[in-house]
């Protein structure tokens, strides 16, 4: 059964975007720095060890639609992406990537799930997906690259999970770059059992 890991990069005040989104659509205000880590090779090895052990990967429409499915002839990913989303499309290849257009993030999951067999689910990419993953009890893992930046304002990727969706996180890893501390917990959703 294939692991689900929502994969996001983080400011050290909890914002997944700096603000202004309507003046700086994308990763607003500042919200570039958040992703520098991506950038240096220690980041290009993570980011090939994470691919490396995945599957698929699940992400918003907006998040589709705002990079332009990545806007790359490969679609970056060369796996199946399943594309969260509540206007029905056909199915996009770009490459060695299909972008699959799913109602629900349930759906999505179960259908990424099946798809990833032994490997793992990622879920990259928007704080409402991710979210909403927790919210149902799907993710069994939550990797977070902090960088050092505060925003002090922006998309808030923990806002109001503690009081719609308690979960317990216990430490798995840590690994620190010059841009960013990474770290990986697993997720028990308060009275559910470990999955």
């Amino acid at each position: 059964m294939a692991v689900v890991e929502a994969n996001i990069s983080m400011s050290v005040d909890g914002y997944v975007t700096g603000p202004d989104l309507d003046r700086h659509p994308g990763l607003g205000a500042g919200g570039d720095a958040l992703h520098a880590w991506v950038w240096t090779d220690d980041g290009r090895r993570l980011l090939k060890e994470t691919f490396g052990a995945t599957g698929a990967v699940v992400t918003s429409r907006q998040v589709y639609d705002a990079t332009n499915g990545w806007a790359s002839e490969n679609g970056l990913y060369g796996m199946p992406v399943f594309v969260v989303t509540h206007r029905p499309q056909e199915p996009v290849t770009r490459g060695e990537t299909a972008f699959t257009f799913v109602e629900g993030v349930e759906a999505a999951i179960r259908a990424a799930a099946t798809v990833a067999q032994e490997r793992m689910v990622h879920i990259m990419g928007g704080a409402s997906i991710i979210q909403q993953a927790l919210r149902a009890g799907l993710v069994d893992r939550l990797a977070v690259h902090v960088a050092p930046v505060l925003l002090g304002s922006g998309t808030p990727l923990f806002a109001q999970i503690a009081e719609t969706c308690p979960v317990t996180l216990f430490p798995l890893e840590q690994h620190h770059t010059a841009e960013a501390t990474h770290l990986t917990y697993r997720v028990e959703k308060l009275n559910q059992p470990a999955r």
